[in-house]
């Protein structure tokens, strides 16, 4: 399913919806709905933090919180659930006077623009992934990190395609929907981890950045195939070669196209005196991206991407980013607590015989996701001393990219309930395992001991020696001697 269907088919919706109901009352939904929201992300997002786990992981556990596993404060029709369920509705009754018989209007009118206001977070999440993924710098480290990530990509997703399939007997679609899921990995978390511990230019962080960046772009690719696939609900090889190869040229068409489109972009926002002349042109030119993409049967998220590729390039990048975080903080929360709260956990339950399943389909994914990233790090080659399982850990976390996967996957209706969840269980464990993870295989530097060792800068005819406090320091320059004794201050 394109992830802009969502958004085409979301204002005859609503405008069906608003005429049986109240405007106010529909906007009142909206306005608590993005109160609960916001509290669930930002407290989520505090506490995840406070505890040195990705802030994002906190907005997803926050929305499951108060989704329909727990609170049933923001529920969504889609899960099999009614207005009765929705302790919005109920609120709204008791004080705003909304009438029972007016409840379901206002309910699909305010799941719907919710559901519409997550898909543009996530359209603007890539747009800002693709505007901090400079491949020209991170393709520096060569071969090494393309084998990696072909191979952090293919693994993972042939093992957890077929093991659906042949374990459970996951119709091909869902599993392959699954598989593509196993094969994100989160820039975010990992350079965020590697930058904490010290590693983040050395061979084994660079490898794992540029696979990262590569793996996003790949996982893109694979994301726009599997959900172009599901609206069909058959495995089509032609349809498969001509949207890997559409998707492919998208996005080196994108890369092209920004050595042209460059200097035209900066030009024509240094001619805008208004507020919002550099970030207004660069959204036209992210949305005109996403939908130039959903109608060549691409997902809108790959345009938006290629687009943040694109202006990645220009003069204007770091302006740009600040200019558009604040946009960002506001949207894309709404995409991550709106998955969290519309995955329903309970059918995780393993006192309830028929959840059984599901819980065995997500310890194997699991399974599939450490072990599948893991094995990448085999695949590094002429590099004896380097720290392969620090690489293949490194690339285990699939935080935001792969909520990605299964907030797509469960719009498309391609994923059944314990699958869904299964694949988000999947994301949480993975997103959780990683930074402690890292730190395992990234031993501390040995410590240096003060009375053995020195640092010496020798140049053509000067040498300069720091030795411990107890010692001179001294400069020497051919037969002149500067000595400076710390203790006493003589020289």
């Amino acid at each position: 399913m394109h992830l802009l269907d969502p958004i085409s088919f979301a204002f005859p919706l609503l405008a069906s919806a608003t005429e049986a109901a109240d405007s106010s009352m529909v906007v009142s939904a909206v306005l608590l709905s993005l109160v609960i929201i916001y509290l669930a992300s930002k407290v989520g997002g505090e506490l995840s933090n406070q505890v040195g786990l990705p802030p994002v992981l906190g907005e997803l556990v926050g929305g499951v919180v108060v989704g329909v596993s727990v609170l049933h404060l923001l529920v969504f029709p889609e899960g099999g659930t009614d207005s009765s369920n929705s302790l919005i509705m109920t609120f709204l009754q008791t004080t705003a006077g909304l009438t029972p018989e007016a409840t379901p209007a206002v309910f699909a009118a305010q799941s719907e623009v919710i559901s519409v206001l997550a898909e543009l977070g996530v359209i603007i999440l890539l747009f800002e992934i693709g505007l901090e993924s400079n491949l020209k710098d991170l393709m520096a480290v060569g071969i090494q990190a393309v084998v990696v990530a072909v191979v952090g990509v293919a693994v993972p997703f042939a093992a957890g395609t077929v093991g659906l399939m042949t374990l459970f007997g996951i119709s091909p679609v869902p599993a392959i929907f699954a598989g593509a899921a196993l094969t994100a990995t989160s820039i975010g978390i990992t350079s965020k981890v590697l930058s904490e511990l010290g590693r983040l230019n050395s061979k084994e962080g660079q490898i794992i950045l540029g696979a990262a960046v590569i793996d996003d772009v790949l996982g893109i690719i694979v994301l726009a195939v599997v959900a172009s696939l599901a609206k069909d609900g058959v495995v089509d090889v032609s349809k498969v070669i001509y949207l890997i190869i559409s998707a492919t040229g998208f996005i080196l068409g994108a890369i092209l196209l920004g050595n042209v489109f460059n200097k035209s972009f900066v030009a024509i926002a240094d001619q805008l005196k208004t507020r919002g002349g550099l970030v207004i042109p660069a959204f036209i030119f992210a949305f005109a991206m996403a939908y130039l993409a959903a109608v060549i049967h691409l997902e809108a998220i790959l345009g938006a991407f290629a687009a943040g590729l694109v202006l990645e390039e220009t003069d204007k990048r770091k302006e740009l980013q600040k200019q558009v975080c604040p946009i960002a903080d506001m949207l894309v929360p709404i995409f991550f607590v709106a998955v969290g709260a519309k995955t329903d956990l309970g059918v995780l339950n393993p006192a309830i015989p028929d959840n059984r399943e599901g819980l065995i389909m997500a310890t194997f994914l699991i399974t599939v996701a450490i072990l599948g990233k893991v094995i990448t790090g085999l695949s590094v080659f002429g590099q004896p001393e380097i720290n392969r399982l620090a690489i293949g850990v490194g690339m285990i976390p699939r935080g935001e990219v792969g909520l990605v996967f299964a907030g797509v996957g469960a719009a498309s209706g391609a994923l059944s309930k314990p699958l869904g969840a299964a694949i988000i269980m999947m994301v949480i464990l993975t997103t959780f395992l990683a930074p402690p993870l890292l730190r395992f295989v990234f031993p501390e530097p040995k410590a240096v001991d003060a009375g053995s060792e020195q640092l010496i800068l020798d140049g053509s005819a000067t040498s300069l020696v720091i030795e411990p406090p107890q010692s001179k320091v001294s400069v020497s320059n051919d037969s002149s001697n500067l000595e400076v004794n710390p203790k006493s201050g003589e020289s």
